[in-house]
């Protein structure tokens, strides 16, 4: 309720126009219009609560299968927002099925591990849950909505809570990391790097630790594989907007008046907020259109600019809070169902809260994701509202299940 009620004032703050006299419950403002999605919610939140808790768990793939097909139609029938064709509906009303596919996955994906005899440790089941993930990213990636697709890759930590083997992820991570500073060093010196460390690794091992060697040569192989990847992937891959979010990343000063625009504008908001802030409806940044997308994807901006330094820790607090009480949520589940799904609410909504505000302050390319339950928009807030409301029906009636799988 904290997260929502301060959400709804900064997105007041974010089009206030002090030229004009404007009421925060006006209608033609964004401000009035998320009053009345978030009325909405409550409708939504009781409408989790009537319903049977077994009903999520019978219906989770007839519901990820719809959600499939919708979101199939999104590129056939739907209208562009935003540059993005990912939206449903009928005039000015429309939907998002992506934001609603991100719960459904994760009802569906806690379902198979919640299935008698599921070994995580499975290559089959892995096989799987993660064509269970790739589809719906696949499907949204053709809506040119790169942010929301890259939310499915945050449920790589519900399989490792599960069982996974941590190697996958590891890789992951490192591969990711290596890609990222290939990109601010010359290629050469990790091509040169990585022989020198595979050949050095042969001469200190010697001949009898034959695996070691392997390992060591395959990992070196393959470093050098991602290094010679990445200009593909920049220059062939990526599309023009999306290589200037990259370079944006890299190196935003750059161009501060073309790519580095979004990124540049951002910093100078939260950093001129300073301390204690400007003040409630006194940001210059965000008044004078200066920080894109201000009410949506830079709502931090506002926070940072309005609320300084200490309203910005006390909203990551409070999601730190949020998200550590969802940890304990999960955790004292008594189905491996519920757990699974608790720890994939939290792994969705850690991710966006990362990201989103990492890429506010030059942390992370921006890849437009929603700040939860702080961004304007109904479709966002109707999804997370509903990610976190199953996962509360579920635990207040984990008395229910006898006993732990």
């Amino acid at each position: 309720m904290a997260l929502v009620a301060l959400g709804w004032f900064n997105i007041y703050a974010a089009v206030y126009d002090e030229t004009v006299s404007q009421s925060m419950w006006d209608l033609s403002l964004n401000s009035g219009r998320q009053m009345i999605f978030i009325l909405a919610s409550v409708v939504i939140i009781m409408g989790i609560i009537i319903i049977d808790m077994r009903f999520y768990e019978a219906f989770a793939y007839v519901a990820y299968g719809i959600i499939l097909v919708m979101l199939l139609l999104v590129p056939l029938i739907g209208k562009e927002v935003g540059g993005n064709k990912a939206w449903l509906g009928i005039g000015s009303f429309g939907v998002q099925p992506s934001e609603f596919a991100k719960f459904i996955t994760a009802l569906a994906v806690a379902k198979m591990m919640g299935s008698v005899g599921f070994r995580m440790d499975n290559l089959k089941n892995q096989i799987v849950l993660f064509g269970m993930i790739g589809l719906p990213m696949v499907l949204i990636l053709f809506q040119k909505d790169t942010g929301t697709a890259l939310v499915f890759t945050s449920f790589v930590l519900v399989f490792f809570r599960e069982g996974m083997s941590p190697f996958l992820m590891i890789v992951g991570i490192c591969a990711a990391f290596i890609f990222i500073l290939t990109l601010l060093i010359p290629n050469q010196l990790y091509l040169h790097g990585g022989i020198i460390i595979a050949l050095t690794a042969l001469i200190i091992l010697g001949k009898k630790k034959f695996k070691r060697i392997a390992i060591l040569s395959i990992g070196a192989l393959i470093i050098m594989g991602v290094i010679e990847s990445v200009d593909y992937v920049i220059t062939d891959v990526l599309k023009p907007h999306q290589q200037n979010r990259i370079k944006a990343l890299v190196n935003p000063d750059a161009d501060p008046l073309g790519y580095g625009w979004n990124v540049t504008q951002s910093k100078i908001a939260i950093g001129s907020g300073g301390f204690f802030g400007k003040g409630f409806l006194r940001g210059t940044q965000t008044k004078f259109d200066f920080v894109p997308e201000q009410s949506t994807d830079f709502i931090f901006c506002t926070i940072g600019e309005e609320w300084g330094w200490f309203g910005s820790a006390i909203v990551v607090i409070l999601f730190m809070a949020f998200l550590l009480r969802i940890v304990f949520i999960a955790e004292r589940q008594k189905s491996r169902f519920a757990r699974a799904y608790g720890y994939a609410v939290v792994s969705i909504f850690f991710f966006h809260f990362a990201i989103n505000i990492g890429m506010t302050i030059g942390l992370f390319p921006v890849i437009g994701i929603p700040l939860p339950f702080f961004s304007y928009g109904g479709s966002a807030l109707w999804g997370f509202t509903t990610l976190l409301f199953i996962l509360i029906k579920l635990d207040a009636h984990r008395g229910q299940v006898l006993q732990r799988l």
